[in-house]
């Protein structure tokens, strides 16, 4: 029998994300002394210091506590999860779900798996959230996301991941560029150009390694942090672009005509994984969403399949 409650652990989360006993004690309405004697009968359970607590500058976790910490919130998890289904013995999925998504992969992947998971369990409080790669790692983290759609570049250690499909670069042109008569074109066809750097990590990270593991420096005209911005500048053709993903159609946000032209000779394609916090048990309601995301996207065969811890 464990000698510690779920109750002790959330307060020992709580301290954990809030950085103070104080505030804690706030947010689960309980006195500072019960949060400190929480913490110390965990200590006391575990048999290990898991707090460093610093007069007037908060609490620090030790490596003991980063540990439980992970563990912690993965039990957290799951006793929620078993409150949500005892009643009518998992016939239904209940709960909570939120997805966050890279903000240039949102407009082709997230309202698909948001419109099929709703119509598939109507009963879990589904939202999402779409930004830089950067914020989307911090929030599964921090435990804001459940779950992520994101660029399988440069990952975090702590993550796992499966992977739902690759996509290439390709360059961007206006469609009246000289250079769009050609069906295929290389790097060295468009380093001299200027181009539109969209200027946004893992983008730019990835467009600048593809030029220098050819030997080439690009022309920065300009940079942008919109990619509906960055395909604006091109339509005008005040430069060319390299963009992973490309909408269905192939005109700017003015409704003017691009040319897409493929890389020859091909570039590393980028993978597109699904990934979620390796140290915490998923719920019902996150499994489900894992299903549903591996039977849209289907990688090749001989593709592989999980990561394992990225």
């Amino acid at each position: 029998m464990a000698r510690y409650t779920l109750r002790q652990l959330e307060i020992f989360v709580s301290v954990a994300e809030h950085g103070t006993m104080t505030a804690a004690a706030d947010t689960l309405l309980i006195s500072q002394s019960a949060v400190a004697g929480a913490i110390n009968a965990l200590e006391h359970a575990f048999g290990a210091q898991l707090t460093i607590r610093r007069k007037a500058h908060g609490v620090a976790l030790t490596a003991a506590g980063r540990y439980v910490l992970d563990r912690a919130k993965g039990l957290l998890h799951a006793a929620t999860d078993l409150e949500l289904h005892a009643a009518d013995a998992g016939a239904e999925l209940r709960g909570s779900l939120t997805l966050g998504c890279y903000g240039t992969l949102a407009p082709t992947v997230l309202a698909a798996l948001i419109d099929n998971y709703s119509k598939r369990h109507p009963y879990v409080d589904l939202d999402f959230f779409v930004g830089p790669q950067s914020d989307v790692q911090e929030g599964l983290k921090s435990g804001t996301l459940d779950l992520a759609i994101a660029y399988d570049l440069s990952l975090p250690n702590g993550l796992r991941g499966h992977r739902l499909f690759d996509t290439s670069p390709a360059i961007v042109l206006a469609a009246d560029h000289p250079l769009a008569i050609y069906p295929t074109l290389r790097l060295e066809d468009v380093a001299d150009e200027p181009m539109i750097l969209l200027d946004v990590y893992p983008s730019r990270e990835n467009t600048m390694m593809m030029f220098s593991s050819a030997g080439l420096d690009p022309n920065i005209r300009f940079r942008t942090l919109d990619y509906e911005v960055t395909r604006s500048l091109v339509g005008r053709g005040m430069g060319y672009a390299i963009l992973v993903q490309q909408p269905a159609s192939n005109q700017s946000y003015e409704g003017r005509p691009l040319a897409v032209r493929p890389i020859n000779p091909a570039v590393r394609s980028v993978p597109v994984s699904l990934i979620w916090p390796a140290a915490i048990k998923q719920s019902q309601s996150v499994e489900a969403m894992i299903t549903l995301a591996r039977q849209l996207y289907t990688p090749p065969v001989n593709a592989g399949s999980d990561h394992g811890d990225i």
